[in-house]
């Protein structure tokens, strides 16, 4: 069995070359809150993630978006091109919440914003990667303006495929963080996960399905219920992780 080389490890994932063309990203039990002060353990909220990550991927790839994603073990392992990633994070909002609400206190909590809102996030841990304006992205020259135009029509593409998607499980999906890096070829493809690690989701009833029940609870029991319920709303497979009493 080949030894996988570890190459990074982050707050939810474990990254490991496989060769120079692909990589494993393996995903934590670890679950964090307040811009990582808060740390716990949820048992199954990796392959939950996983799971729900890579059957993402899979809906997007056969609805024309090119991503990293190349297979998935049916367990906690994802194999993906190795890219070099774009130090930004692209957050598309769909409804006014969370962060927004406190930069705008015009909004009002839950306010569909129409057309979404795009806002672009340094990445970087140790700066708690920081609001970023479009024009920073290109005074600095992080990437140039038809890279930038690129990544904006290729979110808001991903976010209306996602947004129909879950409308037809009866869900809502509120905000969605991209990210995106460029192949061997030069192209840019998209990245990262998506999972409730990355986005917000409520039900008919108002109930979050996503990260922002430990945000609010710090419980992982009641957290990984919501993502069990996440993964039975879209048709993931559950039936072999640990379902808490």
């Amino acid at each position: 069995m080949r030894t996988l080389q570890l190459i990074y490890e982050g707050k939810s994932k474990r990254v490991y070359a496989v060769d120079e063309d692909t990589l494993v990203m393996e995903f934590k039990d670890d679950v964090t809150a307040a811009d990582g002060l808060v740390k716990a353990v949820a048992m199954g909220k990796g392959v939950l993630a996983a799971r729900i990550s890579a059957y993402l991927f899979n809906l997007l790839e056969k609805s024309g978006v090119k991503t990293h994603f190349i297979d998935f073990d049916g367990l906690r392992m994802m194999y993906v091109k190795r890219l070099e990633i774009i130090p930004i994070e692209v957050i598309v909002r769909n409804y006014a919440y969370g962060s927004i609400l406190r930069r705008m206190p015009l909004y009002k909590p839950l306010q569909r914003l129409e057309p979404p809102l795009i806002e672009f996030h340094y990445k970087d841990d140790d700066l708690h990667d920081p609001l970023i304006l479009e024009e920073d992205v290109l005074r600095v020259g992080i990437v140039d303006a038809q890279t930038l135009s690129y990544i904006k029509d290729r979110s808001l593409k991903v976010n209306r495929i996602l947004t129909s998607f879950f409308e037809s499980k009866g869900l809502k999906l509120v905000d969605i963080k991209f990210e995106f890096g460029v192949d061997r070829h030069a192209e840019i493809i998209l990245a990262d996960e998506i999972s409730g690690d990355t986005f917000r989701v409520l039900d008919e009833n108002g109930e979050h399905l996503d990260k922002e029940v430990f945000r609010r609870t710090r419980d992982v029991g009641l957290l990984l219920k919501a993502y069990l319920r996440l993964a039975e709303r879209i048709g993931v497979g559950i039936e072999d992780v640990y379902t808490p009493s």
